[in-house]
């Protein structure tokens, strides 16, 4: 049971799922103790999670720790067909994912993974969560707990919480410090630029280039945009941010300042209609719009459209649209352009995040009915393990404290 582009590409795409695991030390300990043990023995797992080389050897631990496993897509355009293809042909994994597909196979295949009655379920933007609680309800009671991925997802679940609206406990591997740094920062930082330039093939040195939110995502991109020379203005609403921003070396100022001057504005704030009409109208001639959030809703599309005469493919993922008085560039249908337009984060960064994935799976599934109906965070042994895991990997060693040491740390009576 499986719906993917062409089967015939599963060899491509096992080649690619071995490459990426040759980066993945952290999953590999992981996944040799799990077969072990069997941790998941008996579970049905259903995840929609961007279907790439990383994400398939997650689902071979998963599956080697005794789930049941199905995958969909959390994006329609971050699909590898070719690995989709191996998942089903090598792996016996139903996947149901096609690169670019529509929005009603989309979510045609968000229920397909649901079909599957899991007992687990693994997001990435919440998408799972959502259908069951609102097309879905009468699963809730065999689902015992979930895990998401993203920023945006955890902002949607944490707005359901405070409505009361949650019936499943979900733990929130985004927030792992694991995750993080190296997700947000170093991955999210390097794989938008790499999406914006194989998109375009621009030269960045020299450009003005405008990030919205300086969040850790915006934060990664910053400086890796920063290092190839170009000049980074950053917009905000968190003073707080704002400030580190600037004292980060960063000009700072409202994106309705900014956009007049921008060659490259991205948006990478999980929010909706951050790039709206008001500063699609002031942009500078030529502007190239991108965005790094999960959902398409962080540039008013529907707003840029609406203003066009005319709007054409210029490139693979390049949109040209044309008001009349001026040329702007929207890249990969205004959807995360690193996965859009290239290959999302190198495996050793998914390594992290894929590694709080395996061990929330395993904690959500020892802790069932045990947790209360709210969003949670990965206990903080369990995120020290993966960065041990991850220093292990790479033949790190780090000092310990001393029991004199600890004494004192958890000692109030020695002073001056």
């Amino acid at each position: 049971m499986a719906d993917v582009k062409n089967l015939a590409s599963a060899g491509e795409g096992k080649k690619l799922i071995e490459w990426a695991s040759r980066d993945m030390p952290v999953l590999k300990l992981i996944k040799e103790k799990f077969s072990k043990e069997k941790v998941l023995k008996g579970v049905k797992l259903a995840a929609c999670l961007h279907v790439t080389s990383e994400t398939a050897n997650l689902m071979i631990t998963l599956k080697a720790a005794g789930a049941d496993v199905g995958l969909c897509a959390s994006n329609p355009l971050s699909t590898n067909d070719a690995v989709a293809a191996s998942l089903v042909k090598d792996f016996k994994i139903p996947t149901f994912a096609i690169k670019g597909e529509d929005n009603k196979t989309y979510y045609k295949h968000l229920n397909a993974v649901l079909d599957l009655h899991p007992n687990l379920t693994m997001d990435d933007g919440a998408d799972l969560v959502s259908a069951l609680h609102n097309d879905r309800q009468k699963q809730l009671s065999e689902v015992v707990g979930s895990t998401e991925e993203t920023t945006t997802g955890v902002i949607r679940l944490r707005a359901m919480a405070k409505d009361k609206a949650l019936k499943i406990p979900v733990l929130a591997v985004n927030d792992n410090l694991t995750k993080h740094l190296f997700d947000n920062r170093y991955g999210t930082g390097q794989s938008t630029i790499d999406g914006i330039l194989r998109a375009t093939n621009i030269l960045i040195a020299g450009r003005k280039f405008v990030v919205c939110g300086y969040g850790w995502c915006g934060r990664g991109v910053a400086q890796r945009a920063h290092g190839m020379g170009a000049n980074v203005i950053v917009c905000e609403v968190d003073p707080i941010k704002a400030l580190e921003a600037k004292m980060d070396g960063y000009q700072v100022m409202p994106l309705i300042e900014a956009i007049k001057k921008a060659d490259i504005v991205l948006s990478t704030t999980g929010d909706k209609y951050v790039v709206d009409e008001q500063h699609l109208k002031a942009a500078k001639d030529g502007v190239i719009l991108a965005q790094s959030g999960h959902f398409d809703v962080e540039i008013n599309k529907q707003a840029l459209k609406k203003m066009s005469k005319t709007i054409k493919k210029v490139r693979p993922f390049v949109e040209e649209f044309f008001t009349g008085r001026k040329t702007l560039y929207l890249l990969g249908e205004g959807r995360l352009i690193n996965l859009a337009a290239a290959e999302g984060h190198p495996a050793s960064v998914m390594d992290m995040s894929f590694a709080g994935q395996a061990l929330a799976a395993k904690h959500m599934w020892e802790n069932r009915g045990k947790l209360a109906q709210q969003v949670h965070t990965l206990p903080n042994e369990l995120d020290q393990e993966i960065a041990r895991l991850k220093l292990k990997s790479e033949n790190v060693k780090i000092d310990q404290l001393t029991a004199v040491q600890k004494k004192y740390l958890n000692s109030w009576k020695e002073g001056t």
